[in-house]
């Protein structure tokens, strides 16, 4: 049985939700950023304890298809952004790369991100950005030049741009205080 599971944004994320099942009895066959396979399928009875264990640790199951959309969407954003999987060819922009993977319009997938989250997905895509780009300046890992072609901005200047429209502040001036969000939270 395959479930839905909001706010699983992290390899820990993967093993918690692993872990709590086995838990529970029940055998994941799988279990990727937002939704795991059962080998069983769960009852009304197993779904309460499935959801109450999740509940527990900052989880949430999902059972309303358009918030599994949307939550596919984020889970996609933040495997190419966070976890630099690179799934999405370096050409495609993310639009279509959603549309491809998620298998509907954009246009739906935009207006119903919008309608659900109360932002844009370029917005909650930038929002990503910035908090990689913290990231990297926290533990001082690249230069400005290499996160923007990391993370595919056409210039330095660019990257700086938006990291100050987002935060309020430079690049520079966030190194000289750093604070940074959990990921379920950017974008929030």
């Amino acid at each position: 049985m395959k479930l839905y599971i909001k706010n699983m944004v992290c390899d820990r994320c993967k093993r918690v939700v692993r872990e709590e099942l086995t838990a529970l009895g029940l055998h994941p066959v799988s279990v990727d950023l937002g939704e795991v396979e059962t080998a069983e399928d769960l009852d009304a009875d197993s779904l309460k304890q499935v959801k109450s264990v999740l509940e527990t640790n900052g989880f949430e199951l999902l059972d309303d298809r358009r918030l599994t959309i949307v939550e596919h969407i984020k889970t996609l954003v933040i495997d190419e952004i966070q976890n630099l999987k690179g799934l999405k060819p370096a050409q495609m922009n993310f639009s279509d790369y959603l549309s491809e993977k998620i298998g509907y319009e954009y246009s739906y997938l935009s207006s119903l991100f919008s309608s659900e989250t109360g932002q844009t997905i370029e917005q909650y895509i930038i929002a990503q950005k910035v908090e990689k780009i913290k990231e990297w300046l926290t533990y001082n890992e690249l230069t400005l030049s290499e996160m923007a072609w990391r993370l595919s901005y056409s210039s330095t200047a660019h990257l700086s741009n938006q990291f100050k429209k987002v935060t309020g502040m430079t690049p520079g001036e966030f190194k000289k205080s750093p604070t940074r969000k959990a990921l379920d939270q950017v974008g929030g």
